[in-house]
């Protein structure tokens, strides 16, 4: 996606729509039925402003009452450290990523489904109408919501970017290179010097 605007997913990485309904307007649904093949996904949720940390206990009460454990596994809402300069100096804040939305990673069925859409807080979840879409790997890579094995062929030399983490946006040059751990330290410029640090594989892109 080329939108870089993290106030909402849709626009930085999801090429889809929100739900239109609200909870008082949502039409009911049958209690069980599986949509799609039943595997694990991440899908994003629409909150009300303010309210994702409040969602994300909601969810999470509801489930365990429920006994849907196997249903919806996970409900994340991501932040993310930024290095801002202050006084000659790089500075590390946290900030929700996306304000407005929670991650889940929930199999699809008509209850799981009608649980999460129906959470107090929640205004729907994004996708097309009744049918949520699931992000793709590369956004959950993206998002760093999730672990995934991540295959880069970085030697010492490269030129890489950083694609999300404190250091956003900085360009460095790789000098070693940790497979097993998919790791790499770099140099990046930063102030005019140089500066060492250590990334994951799923923060960065080989330029």
């Amino acid at each position: 996606m080329t939108d870089t605007n993290k106030k909402k997913p849709v626009d930085k990485n999801i090429s889809t729509q929100e739900e239109e309904n609200t909870p008082e307007t949502a039409a009911p649904v049958e209690s069980e039925g599986l949509r799609g093949d039943g595997t694990p996904q991440w899908y994003v949720v629409h909150t009300y402003s303010g309210h994702e940390n409040k969602v994300k206990a909601n969810i999470e009460k509801l489930v365990e009452s429920r006994g849907m454990q196997d249903l919806v596994l996970n409900i994340v809402v991501p932040t993310e450290d930024k290095a801002e300069p202050k006084d000659g100096r790089m500075v590390i804040k946290t900030r929700k990523m996306f304000p407005g939305y929670v991650i889940v990673k929930m199999i699809v069925t008509n209850e799981s489904w009608y649980l999460v859409r129906n959470t107090q807080g929640v205004t729907g979840f994004v996708g097309h109408g009744s049918n949520p879409v699931p992000l793709t790997v590369e956004e959950v890579r993206r998002m760093g919501i999730e672990k995934i094995h991540i295959d880069l062929d970085l030697h010492p030399g490269d030129s890489i970017k950083v694609i999300n983490g404190p250091f956003e946006s900085f360009m460095g040059v790789v000098e070693e290179v940790n497979e097993e751990k998919e790791t790499v330290k770099a140099k990046i410029s930063m102030f005019g010097r140089d500066t060492p640090v250590e990334l994951e594989f799923a923060q960065i892109d080989k330029m």
